[in-house]
């Protein structure tokens, strides 16, 4: 076991050393003209100019909680020592993955223009292989801070007996999760406030009130648009995949040390290394992926998806047959039905991805309707969009349903009951790792595209020859549907994720028990010794039933939870768009000249009012995702915060993806009229479809993908806090 362990910290290093070389190879390209260069250095300076702002509210933040952990580990001894410690780690390894993401595809929008102007291969080329940085820079800091958590806990902390030590190791572990939800909570939440404050202002005064074309030099807000592309869509982006990444391999490693927990340390052992031996091989083969993805000169959208999906496609279907031979050489008993809960999750994230594929491209017809639903006005426009994004939930609720029964299902050999819930529930914890298993290309489908994006504004605002921007643009929708796809991946195993944290909480309420020196407990007539007390031990204890009001109580809020975030994050990107919009306007007032090319806009100002509306907005729905789970801990007890985890699941995860698929659908649904369709460009069809573009752009950008990161920073918030809860209750 220890001989393979080795191999975690070796692939992580793998990672970052071909990120590393992809980094290089792109900055070894030309980035064009004397213009290109100085667009790409104004969104340089401003993408850099904000994430230092954010740091420096995050610190703040992370500063104060680090003091909370540490009076609730040190002062009242109901939390791990390690935990501050744990929880600062992860925050800076998101806010470095989120970092090193952005600084790539500041250099790489560039390149990618003038690349395209060779050919679109090497466009897609450039601006694939830097989206890459980002993905296996991931991937390499997630398996590099695991191991080092690993090598430290277990060298410092000796428990009663070698089979407590493990679940207090790994529940430990988790909480260098909450550290990584809580900084890609901030940066998706504030880079999403920035980048669609800057989008709505410059849409909605350039395209539909002056007639000027998308990411036109004399727009005042186009710089800060493409500065927010790289913020919001990139540094948030990235954050946030890094903690879904380790939140599913630190839940599964929990729950398989309290699973097996009275099955022998070996046992233990082999639960916890299987989803780390998973994530390390998904590594290898995502590289593998990547270097397949390639072009033809004068390829369609579809000849597009296609290429990206051979690399994704390659390195799925490796993994799945890889994950026989992990389980097999761990040695496990049942090893071919737990590979296949994992092939279960794999299977998932395909059927979700190709769903929002169907949804969200204007390849397909349910965005082409829409398109033609402009044809009578933005208000129809915005009423199909709404529907359609309900209708696109029903396929990926089914699938996460399905998997779940599925990857259960095949961890017990279809047992269902309470005896088998523990390893019916590390085999859907599994399954999560299976789907994100190949992150380190998955996310490079994803940052690639606002790679493209930004490729076209420079290409435009630059004066490139037109065919240049319709390259760009094709590379741009095929990342406005890869984006659809990275978001519904993030969403998809948040699902999973939470039900195995919903485990974890449990275990970590019994380590609480503990903590208090309650060795023994009480359930009806009978006694349980606390340390060897299972699941189902403790929710009979606390009585977490749908009888409890406690429980509905929970389940309420936690669904409250889930509108509430997104109405305050929608309404954020609305006062900051007005802002926006007011200054555009007064620009075009005011200075003589701009709309001729005669004179300048002020792109200054306008990057100032996103900056300080993304500092200032981001501040209060991040902190109540961490203030309502301890609140509701504190006052209502362990039976609500369950009810609360669960009711924000199920609410968050049919909205994030009904807001992902609106919000793409109606972005492309704006792009396939901009390709001369029901008019064309300047037409009223496509005034309609900017208008519903405008609102789909906080749908997709800032409210949906802010969900899957409340759902478990909710969850992790709820374990760190678990001590407390408990000596209260």
């Amino acid at each position: 076991m220890n001989a393979l362990f080795y191999f975690v910290p070796a692939a992580a290093v793998i990672a970052l050393l071909f990120a590393w070389i992809f980094f290089r190879q792109m900055m070894k390209e030309s980035e064009g003209t004397v213009t290109m260069k100085e667009i790409a250095q104004y969104v340089r300076e401003g993408a850099m100019a904000y994430l230092r702002q954010q740091y420096k509210v995050v610190i703040i933040v992370f500063a104060v909680l680090a003091v909370l952990f540490a009076v609730l580990a040190y002062g009242f001894g109901v939390q791990n020592p390690w935990v501050p410690f744990a929880f600062l780690t992860g925050g800076f390894f998101s806010g470095l993955a989120g970092f090193v993401g952005m600084k790539t595809a500041t250099y790489a929008s560039a390149r990618t223009a003038n690349a395209t102007m060779r050919s679109l291969n090497s466009g897609l080329k450039i601006a694939f292989r830097s989206g890459a940085v980002m993905g296996l820079t991931v991937v390499g800091l997630g398996l590099l801070d695991i191991s080092i958590w690993w090598m430290v806990l277990n060298a410092f902390v000796h428990e009663a007996s070698a089979a407590q030590t493990l679940v207090v190791i790994t529940t430990t572990m988790l909480t260098f999760g909450m550290g990584a939800s809580t900084q890609a909570l901030f940066a998706r939440v504030g880079g999403g406030i920035y980048t669609k404050a800057a989008d709505v202002g410059a849409d909605i005064v350039g395209k539909v009130e002056q007639d000027i074309p998308e990411d036109d030099p004399r727009n005042p807000a186009t710089i800060a648009d493409n500065v927010g592309d790289n913020v919001g869509d990139v540094a948030g982006m990235g954050a946030d995949l890094y903690e879904s990444y380790c939140g599913s391999i630190l839940a599964t490693m929990a729950l398989g040390a309290s699973a097996f927990f009275n099955e022998g340390t070996d046992v233990q052992m082999r639960a916890i290394m299987a989803p780390m031996m998973i994530a390390a091989i998904g590594v290898v083969l995502s590289i593998l992926g990547i270097y397949v993805v390639r072009t033809k000169e004068g390829a369609s959208l579809k000849d597009l998806l296609g290429s990206l999906s051979r690399g994704t496609n390659l390195a799925a279907v490796l993994i799945a047959i890889i994950a026989f031979g992990v389980f097999y050489v761990l040695g496990f008993p049942n090893w071919w039905m737990l590979a296949l809960s994992v092939v279960s999750g794999l299977l998932a994230g395909v059927i979700i991805g190709k769903i929002t594929e169907y949804y969200t491209s204007h390849s397909y017809k349910p965005t082409q309707k829409l398109a033609e639903s402009s044809q009578t006005g933005p208000a129809t426009v915005i009423i199909n969009g709404v529907g359609l994004g309900m209708i696109s939930t029903a396929v990926p609720v089914v699938t996460i349903c399905v998997a779940i029964l599925l990857a259960y299902g095949f961890a017990t050999g279809f047992h269902f009951s309470v005896d088998t819930l523990s390893h019916g529930l590390y085999g859907i914890s599994i399954a999560a790792v299976g789907m994100l298993s190949t992150l380190g290309i998955t996310l490079a489908t994803d940052a690639y595209g606002p790679i493209a994006d930004n490729a076209g504004g420079n290409a435009q605002m630059s004066e490139l020859d037109p065919s240049v921007r319709e390259k760009t643009d094709i590379l741009d929708s095929l990342g406005n549907t890869t984006a659809a796809t990275g978001k519904g991946f993030a969403i998809g195993s948040a699902a999973l994720t939470a039900l195995a944290l919903l485990a974890s909480y449990i275990e970590e309420i019994k380590i609480g028990l503990g903590h208090i020196g309650k060795t023994v407990l009480e359930i009806g007539d009978r006694t349980v010794d606390t340390v060897s007390a299972s699941i189902v031990d403790i929710v009979d204890y606390y009585d977490i039933t749908l009888m409890n009001p406690m429980v509905l109580v929970g389940i309420f809020i936690g669904a409250m939870m889930a509108f509430l975030f997104c109405g305050l994050t929608m309404n954020a990107v609305g006062r900051a768009a007005e802002k926006m919009v007011v200054e555009v306007r007064r620009q075009f007032r005011e200075i003589a000249g701009i709309l001729e090319g005669k004179q300048r806009p002020d792109y200054t100002s306008c990057v100032r009012i996103s900056t300080k509306a993304a500092q200032h907005e981001m501040i209060f729905p991040s902190l109540l995702a961490i203030i309502v789970p301890m609140l509701v801990g504190a006052i209502l007890g362990p039976a609500a915060v369950i009810g609360l985890l669960a009711g924000g699941l199920g609410a968050g995860f049919v909205l994030a993806i009904f807001l992902a698929n609106s919000g793409g659908a109606w972005d492309n649904a704006k792009k396939y009229v901009e390709e001369g369709h029901f008019g064309g460009k300047n037409s009223s069809s496509h005034h309609a479809t900017v208008v519903g573009d405008t609102v789909g752009d906080p749908f997709k950008d800032t409210s949906g993908p802010s969900l899957n990161i409340l759902i478990k920073l909710m969850s992790m918030v709820s374990i760190v806090m678990a001590g407390l809860t408990v000596m209260l209750h």
